[in-house]
C-alpha cells in the first residue's frame, strides 16, 4: 500500500508554534513513568465479579475448541440495541476493504481537518466486537478529548488475517489525511487488540516511504505482543477476571492459521510482533492497564522498550480492575476518571 497522500497544510503547525504551552506528559530519560491509581471501588469489584462469572467461563469453553464456528460477529450485532448517548452524531464511511464510523459526542465539532481527531481500533481479540459494542466508550472518549473519533471496523480473524486488519487501520489513517488532517492532529488509540493495531500502525507510518509521526498513541489494556511466553509466566495469569490461561494460546493458534491463508508476494503472511520493531521517533505513548489483568505484562514490557528507545511513555496502573474497565463508565468511577485522564492527554498532545 502506498504512503498517505500529502495534503496542503492547514496552518495547524504554525498555530501550535505560536500557542506553545507547558505539557504534563513525561519526557523519557530511558525509563518509563508509572503511576499507580487508587481503587477498586465497589462498582468496579462488582463488574469484575460479573466478568468472572460470565465472560471467563465463555472464553474457557471457546479456548478449548477455538476452531468451532462460534458466532463472534453476533456480539457487535446484538449491541446495536444499545442506545447511544443522546446528541451523539455518527456517520458511516467506506474504506477500501471495510467500513468505518465517525463518532462525535454532543458539542464536539465536525471532522473537518482543522482540529484534533482520534483513529480508534476496537478490542475483541481480533475476533469480535466493533463500533456498536464500544459505542459508549468511544462517545466518552470523544467528549473528554473534544475530538471526533474514526472507528475502523477492520477485517477480523479467522476469515481474515491480523495483517489485513493493520491494512484497514492504515486505510483509515489515509482517509483522515485526505480530509486535511496533519499527522500531529491525529491520535492513534485502541483497547486490547486495538492497542496492538495502534502500535503496529504507528510503526508502519514510521517506516513508510514518507515517514509520518502521529501526535500520540493511547491504549487501554493493550495486547502488544502475540508471543505468549511472558504472559504465561505472569502471576496474574491465574487471577485475571476475564481471561483463562488457555485463551491466549488459542488466540495465537487462530492468528497463525489466518496468516497462512493470506498470501503476500507469493508467501504466507508473517505474523507481526510490534515489540520487535520499537525504534526512536515513535509517537509519545500513554498506557492505562489494570493491575490485576495478565496484559499488564504487555504494558510494562512495551513501556520499557519504548522508553529505552527515547519515546516518552507513561503507564497508569489501576488496581483490582477488569480488562478494559473503561467500558464500565460512567457507573464505575475509576473508568470515568481514566477516560478523563486520557482525554486530557489527547488534548495536550494535539495542542
Amino acid at each position: 500500500m502506498t504512503a498517505p497522500s500529502k495534503v496542503p497544510s492547514s496552518g495547524h503547525a504554525a498555530l501550535r508554534a505560536t500557542r506553545a504551552k507547558a505539557r504534563r506528559f513525561p519526557v523519557s530519560d530511558g525509563a518509563p513513568v508509572e503511576v499507580v491509581e487508587d481503587g477498586p471501588s465497589i462498582a468496579a469489584r462488582v463488574m469484575a465479579l460479573a466478568a468472572t462469572l460470565t465472560i471467563k467461563p465463555t472464553l474457557t469453553i471457546g479456548s478449548l475448541a477455538p476452531r468451532m464456528p462460534w458466532p463472534w460477529g453476533a456480539v457487535d450485532f446484538a449491541c446495536r440495541v444499545m442506545r447511544p448517548v443522546p446528541g451523539t452524531i455518527k456517520a458511516t464511511i467506506s474504506l477500501p476493504n471495510c467500513t468505518a464510523q465517525i463518532v462525535r459526542a454532543p458539542g464536539v465539532l465536525p471532522a473537518d481537518g482543522k482540529r484534533s481527531v482520534i483513529l480508534y481500533a476496537h478490542g475483541g481479540a481480533f475476533l469480535t466486537c466493533g463500533a456498536n459494542s464500544h459505542g459508549r466508550l468511544i462517545t466518552a472518549l470523544s467528549k473528554f478529548s473534544d475530538s471526533p473519533v474514526l472507528v475502523v471496523n477492520y477485517r477480523m480473524i479467522p476469515k481474515n488475517s491480523v495483517g489485513q486488519a493493520i491494512d484497514d487501520c492504515y486505510d483509515g489513517y489515509q482517509w483522515l489525511r485526505d480530509q486535511g488532517y496533519e499527522p500531529d492532529q491525529i491520535v492513534l488509540a485502541g483497547d486490547s487488540a486495538g492497542g496492538y493495531l495502534s502500535l503496529a500502525l504507528a510503526e508502519r507510518l514510521h517506516e513508510d516511504v514518507v515517514p509520518e509521526t502521529p501526535a500520540a498513541v493511547v491504549t487501554m489494556s493493550p495486547l502488544f505482543e502475540l508471543d505468549n511466553e511472558a504472559r504465561a509466566n505472569h502471576p496474574n495469569v491465574r487471577r485475571d477476571a476475564m481471561f483463562p490461561a488457555r485463551a491466549f494460546h488459542a488466540l495465537v493458534e487462530l492468528i497463525e492459521e489466518a496468516a497462512t491463508r493470506n498470501i503476500v508476494d507469493g508467501r504466507p503472511e508473517e505474523v507481526y510482533e510490534p515489540l520487535d520493531h520499537i525504534e526512536p521517533g515513535l509517537p509519545r505513548t500513554l498506557i492505562h492497564v489494570s493491575g490485576s489483568e495478565v496484559l499488564i505484562s504487555d504494558a510494562r514490557k512495551a513501556a520499557r522498550l519504548l522508553a529505552a528507545a527515547g519515546v516518552p511513555v507513561e503507564v497508569r496502573v489501576w488496581p483490582g480492575q477488569m480488562h478494559v474497565f473503561q467500558l464500565g463508565a460512567p457507573l464505575v468511577s475509576e473508568a470515568q476518571r481514566s477516560l478523563k485522564q486520557i482525554g486530557e492527554y489527547i488534548r495536550e498532545a494535539t495542542w
